[in-house]
């Protein structure tokens, strides 16, 4: 009789055991799956132009575009910028043209008023993504992908943001006595950099992300500068590339592919990724600036260029 009854009571413990067995082996087996949580890479296809700029390279071949990260909210930076810096014109007797890079908000008034900037200003390149600081690479490749299509007569290309003074003279300038129109690329080097694995940093990257201890060289993403050629040789190697959220890096892992490595532009320090304190004699000698918010920068730029040569102090 109690072995009858121990019996039931056994079998429930072994049936239980069992289901507990198998899914610590179910765990265990998952962790090692080595298909599962690969690195995602960037996928070209992804998404479809919605705006896209008034604008013929073939015919009239630009010395410089100027491709601007902004969103949605940004329109005051972008109407800055379009008084200022990036107004359409020649620079040095070399063509210049800034473009405005954006995805999309799922908002159907946020899509209208989009679409009615571009059709006013035709400077505006859209695709449907999400418009997050997250796919910030998506945005830039968007502009890459954009150079590679439509305008691989350019000779040089600059990616910046909506919240920097640039100066595009200047950088002219530079460009014209560098004159390297292939496999160039330069801004604010970054040689030694090592990701950030605290979880509450804005630029964190976990080991999934990133495996690797260190970057390879690579340019702050608040500006940098490549020639033409650039755009679609980076756009050739990065479906083959690991995705990462951080767009510069993202560069300068193609790069890094491409065994193209980052350089000086100048002697002299002429990206400013960490902010400058104004004053129109610096910023005449500078390319570009952090940190300056539009109705500083209609003023800084009005005052460079009403400041002469000869009221600054020989560098």
């Amino acid at each position: 009789m109690c072995l009858a009854m121990a019996n039931p009571k056994m079998r429930l413990l072994y049936t239980c055991l069992l289901v507990v067995g198998a899914l610590c082996l179910y765990v265990s087996m998952s962790s090692l799956n080595p298909f599962k949580e690969q690195p995602v890479v960037f996928k070209k296809e992804y998404g479809n132009f919605l705006q896209l700029p008034d604008m013929d390279c073939r015919q009239d071949p630009p010395f410089l575009v100027l491709l601007v990260t902004s969103s949605h909210q940004q329109l005051h930076a972008r109407m800055a910028i379009r008084q200022t810096w990036g107004r359409e014109r020649t620079v040095n007797g070399k063509p210049v043209k800034a473009l405005f890079l954006l995805g999309t908000t799922g908002s159907e008034a946020d899509a209208r008023a989009v679409a009615e900037e571009s059709q006013q200003h035709r400077d505006i390149i859209q695709k449907d993504f999400v418009d997050t600081y997250y796919n910030l690479t998506l945005k830039t490749m968007m502009g890459v992908e954009w150079v590679h299509h439509f305008c691989p007569q350019a000779t040089f290309v600059m990616k910046t943001d909506s919240d920097m003074f640039i100066n595009v003279h200047y950088l002219t300038e530079l460009l014209l006595k560098k004159n390297r129109t292939s496999r160039f690329f330069t801004g604010y080097l970054k040689l030694n950099e090592v990701p950030i694995r605290k979880s509450v940093n804005k630029w964190f990257v976990s080991k999934h992300e990133y495996p690797r201890d260190r970057y390879p060289p690579f340019c702050s993403g608040t500006a940098y500068v490549f020639s033409g050629d650039v755009a679609s040789q980076v756009f050739g190697v990065s479906g083959s590339v690991p995705y990462i959220k951080l767009e510069d890096v993202f560069v300068g892992l193609c790069l890094e592919r491409l065994r193209i490595t980052p350089e000086e532009l100048h002697s002299e320090q002429t990206f400013f990724p960490e902010g400058l304190r104004f004053s129109a004699c610096r910023f005449r000698r500078i390319v570009a600036c952090h940190f300056v918010k539009p109705q500083d920068l209609v003023k800084y730029w009005q005052a460079v260029e009403s400041s002469r040569e000869g009221d600054c102090p020989a560098a």
